[in-house]
């Protein structure tokens, strides 16, 4: 790697330092003056691109050495990697915040992003849709967002969310139950478990996604970097859904923020006499959404843009058009009775399907031979695929 490329790395992290991640006049300045020059502007307390710069940057630059050696450390420690607008796995849509109005005092592409997890963020973020809402939800929400997630994921969208108590929680585990890496993007610095309920999440995040943050390490939540977080959420995506949301909600900000960017804008409503659905009912009445209540409506809404690249006039079918009714009653039973991650054996499963092993070895193996079940060479059966989200005039009747 080059002096220079490694000279501007350096800049930007240590702008990230000088500045609040978010900073409105970021943008109009890094438009003008490159962000080495920057930083030596505010070291020695001159103007740049025509004006003063903020005390604070002047202030911050005295003890900028320091700290960066210490978020250095910090990250090494964390097993962080810093990555800027031009390496090979930098999300190139993140370049549609510079032209975005500032929100909530934000705005403008991350001067670079710190990243916890061996998954490329660009490629997870090819295909994504964001799925959040409120914290307090309820039980209602939580089932809607964890089923809407295992859908996106079974149909190859990595699902982005912020990892909050509540719809970003499910979202998240909706996602991972099917297998498939999810990306957090937090308030704070990609290190810290917060909320620290969710370490075991978070870790299980890192280790098959990402975890995504703007902020250097050592740094801790606060509002304002909540509400300049959402702005990664809705750019790095291609649509958001808001699954319960009060009428002030950050969630609602995040959708927002989708909307400027011209990214699909999608809210599940809830029961009317629900005050966690407030916002997302008031989204819809308003245009701002367009009405989703299931996984194959947000894909359909997407245009089928999953890794299969299914084209828009084959979008997501309606539940009565899946290959799931195409199955006999016994064969969806015994589907509905295997798990994607705990092989069972047939007794277990037949006992879960309310049948006798016989009956329940036939439903096995012609939905072996369909590919929706696996057998895992030990007698044990695990589920393979998702019937529920499969043309029906796609597939035969099993077992015909």
């Amino acid at each position: 790697m080059s002096g220079a490329r490694m000279g501007n790395r350096r800049a930007r992290m240590a702008l990230s330092l000088l500045c609040e991640p978010g900073d409105p006049r970021l943008p109009q300045l890094l438009a003008r003056v490159e962000p080495a020059e920057l930083v030596a502007k505010a070291r020695t307390g001159r103007q740049a691109g025509g004006r003063s710069l903020p005390t604070a940057w002047i202030h911050a630059a005295r003890t900028l050495d320091d700290d960066l050696d210490r978020a250095l450390s910090l990250g090494d420690a964390a097993g962080l990697r810093w990555i800027v607008p031009g390496d090979t796995e930098w999300p190139e849509q993140l370049a549609d915040l510079d032209h975005a109005d500032p929100k909530a005092g934000a705005t403008g592409t991350p001067l670079g992003l710190w990243l916890r997890g061996s998954r490329r963020l660009g490629e997870l973020a090819e295909a994504s849709v964001a799925i959040v809402g409120a914290r307090d939800c309820t039980a209602y929400g939580a089932e809607q967002a964890a089923e809407i997630a295992a859908d996106a994921a079974s149909a190859g969208f990595t699902v982005v969310s912020g990892a909050a108590f509540g719809i970003d929680a499910c979202a998240h585990r909706g996602a991972l139950a099917m297998l498939h890496p999810t990306v957090a993007i937090l308030a704070c610095d990609a290190a810290t478990s917060y909320p620290r309920a969710h370490a075991a999440l978070l870790q299980r995040i890192a280790d098959e996604g990402v975890i995504v943050s703007e902020q250097p390490p050592g740094r801790v939540p606060t509002k304002s970097r909540f509400l300049a977080r959402n702005r990664l959420i809705a750019a790095l995506t291609a649509g958001t859904v808001v699954v319960e949301a009060r009428q002030r909600s950050g969630a609602l900000n995040t959708l927002t923020w989708a909307d400027q960017l011209g990214r699909i804008t999608m809210a599940v409503p809830g029961p009317v006499t629900s005050q966690q659905s407030t916002g997302t009912h008031e989204a819809i009445r308003d245009g701002k959404a367009v009405l989703v209540s299931s996984g194959t409506e947000v894909i359909a809404a997407l245009g089928g843009m999953s890794v299969a690249a299914i084209p828009a006039s084959e979008a997501e079918p309606s539940t009565a058009d899946t290959a799931f009714d195409a199955l006999t009653s016994e064969q969806a039973r015994v589907l509905d009775a295997l798990e994607w991650k705990t092989p069972l054996v047939v007794t277990d499963v037949a006992r879960r399907a309310g049948l006798t092993r016989v009956r329940c070895e036939q439903g096995l193996q012609l939905l072996g031979h369909r590919g929706w079940a696996v057998c895992d060479g030990s007698g044990r059966w695990l589920l393979a695929r998702r019937a529920d989200l499969e043309r029906r005039d796609q597939t035969r009747r099993v077992g015909e």
